[in-house]
């Protein structure tokens, strides 16, 4: 078994700080300082707990009093570890021309590089690629979903095309179709949430806050429950505004989290009994128009196959 040197900052877990998440407890400012560099050395072999390695699952585990919790941050052989099959994933692309690309980003891969260029890989790489192959210019953002939401995504390329699409964007004119499974069921079977959200940069996490503060920033986005299980749903959600991680957090302030959720949740883990190893969340639908002549565009991406078998499971368990 391979042991992390005594050089290796290490830290000890007090008494009130038993019961946490390891990646919270990692996440604090005197530590790593933020989840998602929590994330990338858990995803890369370079966390343990009492010496043991820690997997990328670990990160909700609790530590208990006395645990000795270490990140071997320069550990030979994990400078830039990637999922073999993110590495080998074909390009999925769902229309392409001189002006743009759409793609259906499977689950596992960042829409773009984190700061840290030995960060996890992204699809904005693997365009980048694609692109010089055939000797065009870099890919431009256009918008960005989460790194475990699987579904639409598209790119420009040229600036021109980045401007008129991100001024649609920021006019809210697209149909950003979602979906996603979330514990119980929302009541009434459809509607609207409207909130009013802060990003925490220091938790690099979104949190509702008053009407009144400055940074806030509105939420909105309708809603309707496409199909129940036993204790879960399955729910379409259209986006009015594009928030970083809207529909996971709007889900959660009214009492449905996210299956597979690991950051926006509350109370012990075994009130969200469904295993499934990333948030159930799926960029289904995405229209908008062409950036050159205004024509409309309109795009769906297959459910994938990890969601579809989870479908699948949950109609089982939901009788007849």
């Amino acid at each position: 078994m391979t042991r992390p040197p005594v050089t290796v900052p290490r830290w000890r877990v007090t008494e009130d700080e038993a019961g946490s998440r390891l990646d919270k407890f990692l996440a604090s400012p005197n530590r790593l300082g933020s989840r998602s560099r929590v994330v990338t050395a858990l995803d890369r072999g370079r966390v343990f707990v009492n010496d043991v390695e820690s997997a990328a699952a670990d990160g909700a585990s609790r530590v208990d009093a006395g645990d000795e919790v270490c990140v071997w941050t320069d550990r030979p052989g994990t400078a830039r570890r990637r999922p073999d099959a993110v590495r080998r994933s074909a390009l999925r692309i769902v229309f392409e021309d001189d002006d743009l690309i759409v793609l259906d980003k499977p689950a596992g891969l960042l829409s773009v590089p984190l700061d840290v260029r030995e960060a996890a890989a992204s699809i904005f790489e693997q365009v980048e690629d694609h692109l010089r192959r055939s000797g065009k210019r870099r890919p431009l953002v256009v918008h960005r979903i989460d790194r475990d939401t699987s579904g639409l995504v598209v790119f420009a390329k040229h600036a021109g095309a980045q401007r008129q699409l991100k001024e649609q964007f920021r006019r809210r004119e697209p149909e950003r179709i979602y979906w996603a499974v979330v514990y119980g069921c929302p009541d009434p079977a459809s509607g609207t949430w409207r909130d009013r959200l802060v990003w925490d940069e220091r938790a690099s996490i979104q949190k509702e806050t008053d009407r009144k503060d400055p940074n806030g920033r509105d939420a909105i986005a309708d809603y309707r429950v496409v199909e129940r299980f036993a204790t879960t749903s399955l729910i379409e959600v259209r986006l009015e505004t594009g928030k970083r991680n809207q529909i996971r957090i709007q889900a959660r302030l009214r009492g449905h989290t996210l299956v597979g959720e690991r950051r926006y949740v509350f109370g012990p883990d075994n009130l969200r009994p469904v295993a499934f190893p990333r948030h159930a969340l799926h960029a289904y639908r995405l229209a908008f128009r062409h950036p050159a002549d205004g024509r409309p565009l309109r795009f769906e991406a297959p459910v994938p196959d990890d969601l579809a078998a989870l479908f699948d499971r949950l109609r089982q368990g939901a009788g007849p």
